[in-house]
């Protein structure tokens, strides 16, 4: 099983599409930290998730608590970083790593996961990064890809 794991994530749809990727693709979902939005039935029905029961979601209150769960390697997915995902070789039991929107991950969190930081080329250089489930999808894939030899 791959993981997929948000810090702190701030807006429910990005969230929402993230689950969505999730249960298309049987990887389990960790929500850590503080999240930018309520996890209960109407806030999630306003926000267009209506297949919530169909992802298997962990939430952690801290990012310590969200390590002691975990059991496979991290890979921080975040911009910039020296090394592309393409150059990864990811394992089944992995978890990815994304920050929130607008913060992405904290200095102190880059550091620890310095040799499993990763990101995600963007040649046209005109814009600083992707939308967080587009940036999980492309990974995510690129994993499955990997571990299914497709």
């Amino acid at each position: 099983m791959l993981h997929v794991a948000l810090w702190e994530p701030e807006i429910p749809p990005n969230t929402g599409n993230v689950a969505r990727l999730c249960a298309a693709t049987g990887a389990r979902l960790h929500l850590v930290g503080r999240l930018g939005f309520r996890l209960d039935d109407r806030s999630l029905r306003r926000a267009g998730i209506d297949y919530w029961d169909a992802v298997d979601v962990v939430r952690h209150a801290t990012f310590e608590e969200f390590a002691a769960a975990v059991g496979g390697r991290v890979w921080c997915v975040e911009t910039p970083a020296d090394r592309p995902y393409t150059r990864a070789a990811f394992a089944d039991g992995d978890c990815l790593l994304f920050g929130g929107e607008s913060k992405g991950l904290p200095a102190g969190v880059r550091a620890k996961y310095a040799d499993t930081l990763l990101g995600i080329p963007m040649p046209g250089g005109r814009v600083r990064s992707l939308n967080l489930a587009t940036a999980v999808g492309v990974v995510l894939y690129e994993c499955l890809r990997q571990l299914h030899d497709w």
